[in-house]
């Protein structure tokens, strides 16, 4: 019989507790919060979420780290090891948690600017977003138009997040603006979903050598007093200037003509933004976050009430 059914002081715990968060399932071992009631990635990093313990008494096992390199012979950096192990044993897959904190945010009348997270996530901000303001419009910067209906069997990943929106009725389809379109597609005509649901779709190659001044005043027009929101995928950038991130399509927009997209936004009803799919490990140099931090204080700026100088 497993030791685990046996015995009931096993356990695997390592530095501070996160015993204190709600668990639903009642057991006699130690076992990670829930990810009914707290976000995998929330709280101090153990391995596999377990409680952390100072000393190994009452234990039959616990996972030990030792950051330590000082022994190898070519390349250091396993120190980092034990700590990017226990961030790796986590994994988070749960809209309903991100709809639910979003939806206390904006409850509170607070406009909230996401840092990401890959697209996917979009999908249940906007849910929590639209059940305050209704549909809302959509200026969305991105390679990709995110409105495929699935992959590999899944409905919900980051080229989904849009399709689900119209699904749901959170989107005013009249008001959705796509900039920067490019690259692969798993369909011959990957803007036909787009069209018939009333999107504008700007392709990248309608934005090349160009400012983008004229279109933000059409853009303007379009979005007209309603609610709006700002979604901006860090791949609508050419990755020249953003290569961190994970589907990199070449022959993008600038970071000019971002921050022209951003600032034609000012005097819109912005009721939320959110800047994705930053992935620091393809760009050691750090200026693709660098970028994602500039873009979203610009965000902040256009907010309705905000004062520049």
């Amino acid at each position: 019989m497993s030791c685990l059914l046996r015995t009931a002081r096993l356990s695997a715990q390592l530095l501070f507790a996160s015993a204190a968060a709600p668990c639903r399932r009642a057991s006699r071992f130690n076992v990670p919060p829930s990810a009914e009631f707290v976000a995998r990635p929330v709280g101090v990093c153990s391995m596999l979420r377990l409680p952390v313990q100072t000393s190994a008494e009452g234990l039959d096992a616990a996972f030990v780290g030792v950051p330590l390199d000082t022994g190898t012979s070519n390349r250091p950096g396993a120190r980092f090891g034990p700590q990017q192990i226990r961030a790796e044993s986590v994994m988070v897959r749960s809209c309903r948690r991100i709809r639910e904190s979003y939806q206390k945010i904006v409850a509170s009348g607070c406009v909230p600017l996401t840092l990401g997270g890959d697209h996917s996530i979009t999908y249940p901000i906007l849910q929590a977003v639209a059940e305050k303001h209704g549909p809302v419009g959509l200026v969305h910067v991105d390679a990709h138009t995110d409105t495929s209906d699935m992959a590999l069997g899944e409905k919900i990943y980051h080229g989904t997040p849009f399709r689900r929106c119209v699904d749901e009725g959170l989107l005013d389809c009249s008001r959705v603006v796509q900039i920067g379109i490019r690259g692969s597609s798993y369909a011959p005509n990957p803007y036909k979903y787009c069209w018939d649901q009333g999107f504008r779709v700007v392709p990248a190659e309608e934005c090349w050598m160009k400012s983008l001044v004229p279109l933000m005043g059409e853009v303007r027009q379009q979005m007209g007093d309603g609610p709006v929101y700002i979604s901006f995928d860090i791949d609508g950038l050419d990755p020249a200037y953003a290569p961190g991130t994970g589907t990199p399509e070449i022959a993008g927009l600038t970071p000019m003509q971002a921050l022209e997209i951003i600032r034609g936004c000012k005097g819109l009803n912005i009721v939320g933004c959110d800047l994705v799919e930053v992935a620091p490990i393809y760009d050691v140099s750090g200026n693709t976050a660098l970028l994602g931090a500039n873009l979203l204080f610009e965000m902040l700026c256009v907010l309705p009430g905000v004062k520049t100088m």
